[in-house]
């Protein structure tokens, strides 16, 4: 990636759409049913096989849409007593862009993310912090179902519990996600600007280069 040549996110919205909560509401009623894939399955028993060969009984982090795997390895360092999991569907991303060797309390795992959620829901796993960073936004009006807040698969993320954390630089993604996690939690959240100490992700790297504004919001689920 070259540094400083980012462009900020364009879209037609220049608020939270108004269909989100009715979106989120119709997802809580009607759940999720897509058959699960059965490489995103193997992915998820080598997920946790791995965890168990490290530490069975370590907190789980999940690190959602991990790209090339560098948030991974910096989570897996910033809480060296927990479990982190990598995920991304894309083999190319996975298979490229690491400093560094895997350390032993992380994985990085290709698997479908809709999927992959769901299973550690049916296996009744808890995370301890659940990061979703710098996710395609889908900046068009007609896309909000294609954003995590809005994918039918979202209500699952109540079930994982944890601390979530989502960052972008697309202010009304944030803002977004924060209404769509009040809904869901039934606690208050909030969007906040902020300027992370270290970038997580490349994708974080380039964007503060390019001189963008980050975005945050983060609740622990019940």
């Amino acid at each position: 990636m070259t540094a400083c040549n980012s462009r900020p996110v364009t879209s037609g919205q220049d608020a939270p759409h108004r269909d989100l909560e009715k979106l989120l509401q119709r997802h809580l009623v009607h759940p999720y049913r897509k058959p699960v894939l059965d490489y995103s399955r193997a992915a998820f028993a080598t997920a946790l096989a791995s965890r168990a060969a490290w530490n069975p009984a370590a907190p789980l982090i999940l690190d959602a849409g991990c790209g090339v795997g560098w948030s991974t390895l910096a989570l897996a360092r910033i809480h060296p007593d927990c479990f982190v999991i990598g995920v991304d569907q894309s083999s190319d991303r996975l298979g490229r862009g690491r400093p560094e060797e895997i350390p032993e309390n992380a994985v990085l795992v290709r698997a479908d993310l809709v999927d992959f959620w769901r299973l550690l829901a049916a296996e009744g796993l808890r995370l301890e912090r659940h990061y979703v960073l710098y996710p395609n936004p889908w900046p068009k009006v007609g896309h909000l179902a294609r954003r995590w807040h809005g994918h039918a698969v979202f209500p699952v993320w109540r079930e994982l519990g944890g601390l979530v954390e989502c960052r972008s630089n697309w202010r009304i993604y944030v803002e977004e996600m924060a209404q769509a996690l009040t809904l869901l939690s039934g606690r208050p959240v909030s969007p906040e600007s902020f300027v992370p100490d270290a970038p997580l992700t490349p994708f974080e790297r380039k964007y503060l280069a390019s001189g963008h504004a980050l975005w945050r919001c983060q609740v622990d689920l019940p």
